[in-house]
């Protein structure tokens, strides 16, 4: 069976379209998503209408929290807070009632899937590096976990060297970002997850990122959004 996984869409209507339309084109069984559907991006109720339509399961990130109030924003950058403020006002009752219904963690076949670390998914712990990842792999009972939060994809194994998958150890692997990378390529970003073979494969997609930059501008949110996406920061 072939998963794609998907995170961080961010409100990003294009690039979610653009990553949806190529796995339309592969031979997958389901799509799941690791949350932040919403934020900074300029369309959270269409991206969160695309989730409904297609059924996609999602955990909850922390911007999707943020934006239901269940989480403080005091420790959020400038720009973040101002998404947050700007999605609250941009978003639909029922779409507010379908974010606050997403769990922190889900269980797919062998895998858990969460947006942060699977040691304390409501914390939204950033996972960096091995180091980072170490504290997880303490509570870790799944073969692999697959998060998003960062950004960045990484695949984290338990011994700290390991990069492609052997079923006799335990995984972390960051899928990226569809809406917002920041690993220096603005292409989306998802996984494609293929439980029989136990491989992952990343996938990158282009998309119509000036039409999602002249959104955010004219919106009014920080420039600073816009920015990033060309560049992928």
């Amino acid at each position: 069976m072939k998963l794609a996984i998907i995170s961080d869409i961010h409100s990003n209507l294009e690039a979610l379209q653009a990553v949806l339309a190529h796995i339309d084109s592969m031979n997958v069984s389901a799509v799941y998503c690791l949350g932040d559907i919403v934020g900074y991006g300029a369309n959270p109720d269409e991206c969160v209408e695309v989730m409904r339509s297609r059924n996609i399961q999602s955990v909850a990130g922390n911007h999707d929290k943020a934006v239901i109030g269940s989480i403080s924003v005091e420790h959020f950058s400038e720009a973040a807070r101002r998404g947050v403020e700007w999605t609250r006002s941009n978003i639909s009752s029922r779409n507010i009632e379908f974010l606050s219904g997403l769990s922190y963690q889900l269980q797919v076949d062998n895998a858990l899937l969460v947006h942060s670390s699977p040691d304390s998914p409501e914390s939204f712990r950033y996972l960096f590096d091995q180091e980072d990842a170490e504290e997880s792999f303490g509570v870790l009972k799944d073969t692999i976990c697959f998060v998003g939060h960062t950004h960045r994809p990484a695949i984290f194994c338990e011994d700290g060297i390991t990069q492609i998958l052997d079923r006799g150890k335990r995984y972390i692997v960051n899928v990226g970002s569809v809406g917002q990378p920041r690993d220096g390529n603005w292409r989306s970003c998802f996984a494609l997850y293929d439980t029989e073979q136990f491989s992952v494969n990343y996938i990158r997609v282009d998309y119509d990122v000036e039409s999602t930059i002249q959104k955010i501008i004219a919106a009014g949110l920080p420039k600073k959004l816009a920015d990033r996406l060309l560049i992928g920061i």
